[in-house]
């Protein structure tokens, strides 16, 4: 394993030519608790960790003047458990999140991670999926928004998930 660069960029921005940028394989450490196992497991060799923890827009879980939400891409699922209205809610996508890993993943663990890592067993990315989540994603091309089940990411990455959210709300009666 060749040395890796360690980026924490504040803006949204920086982070897209830090990816841009990367001499080889890049890498994004939203959550962590994949990345972490996969490099551990010398699974993958990446140039650069652009953890994006650090910008301020990825940590942000807020409620939206119509109901919805828009939770960060590195918001963890321990701070969406603190959080009585999201949990009552949206009882789903909260539950799936509570998939991902022990309590203590539950401090790291986040929907952004959890698409970054686009594996087939990505816990939350179903329950996101049925709850007609829409990913807030940034690029060399700018901003773009695209339904959950559109998402891709891969290892030629040049593109930062900022945050997730769901415009459609359904009332339990």
């Amino acid at each position: 394993m060749e040395s890796i660069q360690f980026r924490k960029p504040e803006t949204v921005d920086e982070a897209v030519k830090l990816l841009q940028s990367a001499d080889g394989d890049a890498r994004i450490l939203a959550g962590g608790t994949d990345l972490l196992v996969q490099l551990r497991a010398h699974m993958i060799d990446p140039s650069v960790i652009v953890d994006i923890k650090h910008i301020d827009e990825t940590r942000e879980l807020t409620k939206n003047a119509d109901g919805s939400y828009t939770i960060g891409a590195a918001v963890a699922g321990a701070e969406a458990h603190e959080r009585d209205d999201i949990t009552a809610d949206w009882p789903g996508v909260i539950e799936a999140w509570d998939l991902i890993g022990s309590t203590q993943i539950q401090g790291r663990a986040s929907l952004g991670g959890n698409l970054c890592n686009a594996s087939p067993a990505g816990d939350s990315v179903p329950a996101m999926v049925a709850a007609g989540m829409t990913a807030n994603i940034a690029g060399p091309d700018g901003r773009r928004t695209l339904p959950v089940e559109e998402i891709t990411f891969s290892e030629d990455l040049n593109e930062i998930p900022l945050s997730v959210e769901n415009k459609r709300i359904h009332e339990v009666s």
